[in-house]
């Protein structure tokens, strides 16, 4: 057994392959048997979780700050020097597993990604991937760097978009702009990373001997329990199902507001005239309170909270200089978690919170599993973690069980919520059928006028409904401000399949609150351990496609949304 690696994962950031490779060497040389396997993939895991560790870090101080020129000057190196080594020597260490033809208990499903993996794996890809990873900082650069001049201050994009939800239209128009505007300013810019980046994923698919970087992706992201015939079907259910519902509310929040059709700029303030809601001021007080909400949910939840918390592992605030959005990621080494944001004290933020916080309950419930790989659930089901998370704590947002709002701002924020799940099924399909288009399209997808051509269709295809007149090169360029388009190629059709089954998580809690959570708890421990379809069964839910499964989750939102109204 590995006995001698570093406590402190910091004392290893100075390493080299040198230091790295007797480890895996050891491994490799290693004869494989029955009695030995066990301990075999434990030291794997072991030097694997170390490394992992290392890389996680050095990635989170590149987002946490990305100006930081020392900081990304490492992370690049250890792509360069580690990174790529490191995955030769594992799909050796991967081959090696399969032709010993040892099966582990509770590796079968490791073992499909193993042989996915290895069909896939081209050493001439490693430098691409790499290329790409840095691509990736250049569009962090310059999210990061988006910023405005307003009322004399400097303001990032983030704390500008507080004032869509102003009761003010002439002013939300005026902010919509200055934030849109200012984001078209790198058009040219993205539209040249996109290029460099799409030839690089073409020569990825090609070098593995795929047809298409579709192909490519589907192995690689370990779609084995659905086809892109399935999620092509899910698309066709929610242009059946949720685009009338979402119509629907769109004719509602016409009428309440009095206006003839519906501007960008309306989507998201309060229907009542109140003023926006305001959980909190500053991210302390999110923290604070956030521990309040899951104490509630689950005491042994909350201790996983507790952890991120006294081990100074959320950054939640939104300062320039960052990168954009949220994210939950694992240190495996040291089995923390950690949660980044972008923080302006809105709703959305709270949401965001819960979200992000269900994905670390998921990396602590799995830290019981001895082999590292059964930890790497599908992102599918790690999407159902976080989703459910959203839901299940909304009961404890009222102040009275230590959380932020009154009984009817918990009802506005339940109104909030609950019309952003119908809205964002919409978005998902248009964010997931680009990408169907561009990675089997690649010539035509090379050039970003198409690109713009094809997202403007597709917005009007599956959100109709608002009047964007003289706004259509702000429309066209909605793909730029995906960064999932541009980070992670092909990941988004795990949301909506993901809250088509929070939803049912959701249901069941309202029917028997305690065997919801307790399922959704069993569900997170099995972490990679079960196929897809089974991980959304131990949970209560159904992995499902079809506008059946799909409309009886969309009329339990719009009946919850009549009664959560019937409060106001």
């Amino acid at each position: 057994m590995f006995k001698n690696l570093p406590q402190d994962p910091q004392q290893a950031y100075d390493w080299t392959w040198e230091d790295y490779q007797p480890y895996f060497d050891d491994l490799h040389q290693r004869e494989l048997t029955d009695d030995n396997t066990d301990a075999w993939l434990k030291d794997w895991a072991a030097i694997a979780k170390l490394m992992d560790e290392v890389y996680t870090r050095l990635y989170i101080a590149t987002t946490v700050d990305t100006t930081d020129k020392e900081g990304e000057k490492m992370y690049f190196r250890f792509l360069e020097n580690i990174v790529e080594p490191a995955q030769a020597i594992q799909d050796k260490l991967q081959r090696k597993l399969l032709d010993s033809g040892q099966t582990p208990d509770g590796f079968e499903v490791p073992l499909r990604s193993i042989r996915g993996s290895v069909e896939l794996f081209r050493e001439e890809n490693l430098p691409l991937q790499t290329q790409l990873s840095k691509l990736g900082k250049e569009y962090d650069a310059i999210a990061g760097a988006q910023t405005v001049e307003w009322e004399g201050e400097e303001k990032t994009l983030t704390q500008m978009k507080v004032m869509l939800m102003d009761s003010d239209r002439e002013k939300r128009e005026k902010v919509w702009r200055a934030i849109y505007e200012r984001q078209l300013e790198d058009r040219e810019a993205l539209n040249a990373l996109w290029q460099k980046m799409l030839k690089l994923r073409l020569q990825v698919a090609e070098n593995a001997d795929k047809d298409n970087f579709r192909d490519y992706m589907w192995i690689a992201r370990d779609r084995f329990d659905y086809t892109p015939e399935d999620d092509l079907h899910f698309l066709s259910s929610i242009e059946e199902v949720v685009v009338p519902a979402m119509l629907r509310l769109m004719e509602k929040r016409k009428k309440a507001m009095g206006l003839k059709s519906l501007s960008p700029w309306d989507m998201q303030v309060d229907t009542t005239g109140d003023e926006p809601l305001k959980p909190f001021e500053e991210a302390d007080a999110l923290i604070l309170t956030g521990s309040n909400i899951f104490a509630q949910v689950d005491p042994e939840l909350h201790v996983f909270y507790r952890d991120m918390e006294t081990n100074d592992m959320l950054d939640l605030d939104n300062r320039k200089g960052k990168a954009p959005g949220g994210y939950c990621t694992g240190l495996p080494h040291t089995e923390h978690s950690f949660i980044f944001m972008n923080a302006v004290g809105t709703h959305d933020d709270v949401q965001t919170l819960l979200h992000e916080a269900g994905h670390a309950f998921h990396n602590y419930e799995a830290t019981h599993l001895p082999y590292i790989q059964q930890r790497d659930y599908p992102t599918e089901f790690a999407e159902v973690a976080s989703m459910s998370m959203e839901l299940l704590a909304q009961p404890y947002l009222v102040k009275e069980k230590g959380g932020f709002y009154t009984e009817k701002e918990a009802a506005r924020a339940g109104i909030e919520h609950l019309e952003g799940l119908i809205n964002f099924w919409p978005y998902m399909a248009i964010v997931d059928a680009f990408q169907h288009w561009v990675y089997t399209h690649p010539e035509e997808a090379m050039e970003p006028e198409n690109c713009d051509a094809q997202w403007n269709s597709l917005w009007q295809r599956y959100l109709p409904g608002v009047d964007w007149t003289g706004l259509k090169d702000i429309r066209e360029t909605g793909w730029h401000r995906k960064l999932h388009i541009f980070h992670i190629p092909f990941y988004y059709i795990e949301y909506g399949l993901a809250q088509l089954g929070a939803v049912q998580v959701w249901r069941n809690s309202l029917n028997d609150a305690v065997k919801a959570l307790d399922n959704y708890r069993a569900a997170l421990a099995l972490g990679n351990t079960r196929p897809l379809p089974e991980l959304f069964d131990a949970a209560g839910a159904k992995l499902a496609f079809d506008p059946v499964t799909l409309g009886e989750a969309v009329a339990l939102i719009e009946q919850t949304l009549d009664e959560l109204y019937a409060k106001l």
